[in-house]
């Protein structure tokens, strides 16, 4: 045999190995973690739901999700009708939005589906499902662009889930298990240990501008008039204090004005003056008005009307050549050097909130613009069907950027002080259980239980479980929880 032919034999004997091997790895024993185990599962009514995300954060514009649906027994659900939608709750006078996902099965027990977010925020997933063998059930998330992935809030009642907990092994049976340095480089197994951090959670809520109401003056009469030039003639204009809405004619304050100058003719009518002034003064007759009605000696037909502030007109009610009943409300202006911005929070994040708290807010509009600012109002009551709650918080405008009824993000920041916490990544999640891996030394590995908090920018709060110096697993875990397995007999997390 020449070396020619020793050569492919070689090769030929190298390719056999790699594909050997190549099938060896991709193998998924019943024991070991498949690519759709990375998920959370859910258990709704007789489904268990697992869903990917794509991207991981809903982002404005195209989003793809994708749902595996098992039975009891964890056999793939082909034949399922799924009906989804995002919609975003409604807050003020904005009605709520809703986004439908067209869902199609792509293969045994995986459907995909598709949809678009129109802004930021916090857009609750709805689901219904529904199959002739295993019967409606239905489910909401919370999904919101601020982070990954999606939390269950509601959903049918689920016998699986309970079922799943009672076949849970026992902390007892949770023995550790020796992986060799090797290995760990292999699958890039790193650590680190349990520490005691300041927590800043960050609240995120989708906002509104709005009228300042403490700054909003109606502008009536308290008589009987016909308009005559107008000059705040249109909704938008900006009036400054002393400037001339309108003027008006009436029969009565004609009179008024007549019977003013006529008292002034006589010398020792002082008391009649004084009413017929005082008269005019309780019709909002300006000072200086009644001096030059007295200058000019005989009354003015069209007495003009002035405005006692300064803002916007945001209303208008009378056209040039009207006529008006005293009291009714002909204009209306608004102070816009400051405006309100309105928010509605989840009631489970109303425990976070106090007055006086920071809030951050962005405008889609102005980008490279941050407010800072406070919060000054929480409502007392929620809205029976969000079950939100709407917050305040007042800003500057006296650049004029800020418009009525634009749509902001707002970032409120609580200081939940000092807790435990691990990175996020250590927690696997099962269901309702929660699993980390501590190194106990030499080599082993050790799984344990937990009890989870709050989690912030990549942190997660440790309540039970673990102790301040514990070194717990941050990444590889997957990899890991497949060598447990196979090595101390996990049967569920």
């Amino acid at each position: 045999m020449n070396s020619i032919n020793k050569i492919s034999i070689s090769i030929a004997i190298l390719l056999i190995l790699m594909g050997v091997i190549s099938v060896f790895l991709n193998q998924t024993p019943e024991s070991t973690v498949s690519t759709q185990d990375l998920s959370e599962t859910y258990f709704v009514g007789n489904y268990q739901i697992q869903i990917q995300m794509g991207p991981d954060k809903p982002k404005i514009g195209n989003n793809q999700i994708t749902f595996s649906l098992r039975d009891e027994n964890k056999n793939v659900l082909p034949k399922v009708n799924i009906t989804a939608y995002a919609e975003m709750p409604a807050m003020g006078s904005m009605q709520a939005m809703r986004e439908p996902i067209s869902i199609e099965n792509s293969e045994a027990g995986l459907y995909q589906g598709e949809y678009s977010l129109p802004m930021n925020g916090s857009w609750p997933l709805f689901i219904t499902l529904q199959s002739t063998e295993h019967g409606q059930a239905e489910a909401v998330f919370d999904m919101n662009t601020s982070r990954a992935g999606v939390k269950l809030e509601q959903a049918t009642p689920s016998k699986l889930g309970a079922q799943e907990d009672t076949s849970t092994a026992s902390e007892s049976t949770m023995k550790s298990f020796k992986i060799d340095n090797y290995r760990k480089q292999l699958i890039g197994v790193t650590t680190t240990e349990v520490i005691c951090q300041n927590i800043i959670k960050t609240i995120p809520a989708m906002a509104k501008v709005s009228y300042n109401q403490s700054k909003i003056t109606d502008i009536a009469l308290k008589y009987d008039v016909w308009i005559g030039e107008l000059n705040a003639d249109y909704i938008g204009k900006k009036i400054n204090q002393g400037d001339t809405l309108f003027t008006v004619y009436s029969p009565e304050l004609i009179a008024a004005q007549d019977e003013y100058l006529e008292s002034l003719k006589q010398k020792h009518s002082y008391g009649l003056r004084k009413a017929s002034r005082k008269r005019l003064s309780r019709w909002d007759i300006q000072a200086a008005q009644i001096k030059a009605i007295q200058q000019r000696g005989r009354s003015i037909d069209y007495l003009p009307i002035t405005s006692a502030v300064t803002g916007t007109v945001i209303e208008k009610n009378i056209v040039a050549g009207s006529a008006s009943k005293l009291g009714s409300r002909l204009l209306r202006i608004a102070d816009l050097s400051t405006v309100w911005l309105e928010a509605e929070v989840y009631e489970s994040d109303l425990p976070w909130l106090k007055v006086g708290m920071q809030a951050s807010i962005t405008f889609p509009d102005l980008p490279e613009q941050t407010y800072t600012a406070e919060v000054s109002y929480i409502a007392p009551e929620l809205n029976p069907l969000s079950r939100s709650a709407i917050i305040r918080v007042p800003l500057n405008n006296d650049l004029g950027l800020l418009k009525p009824n634009q749509f902001a993000t707002m970032n409120l920041q609580a200081d939940l002080g000092r807790r435990k916490v691990i990175p996020e990544q250590s927690v696997i999640y099962s269901g309702k259980q929660r699993i980390v891996f501590i190194d106990i030394g030499n080599g082993r590995l050790l799984p344990r239980k937990i009890k989870t908090g709050v989690r912030n920018e990549g942190l997660i709060e440790v309540l039970d479980g673990l102790d301040f110096g514990d070194s717990v697993v941050t990444s590889g875990n997957f990899l890991i929880a497949a060598e447990s397995k196979l090595k101390s007999g996990l049967a569920q997390w």
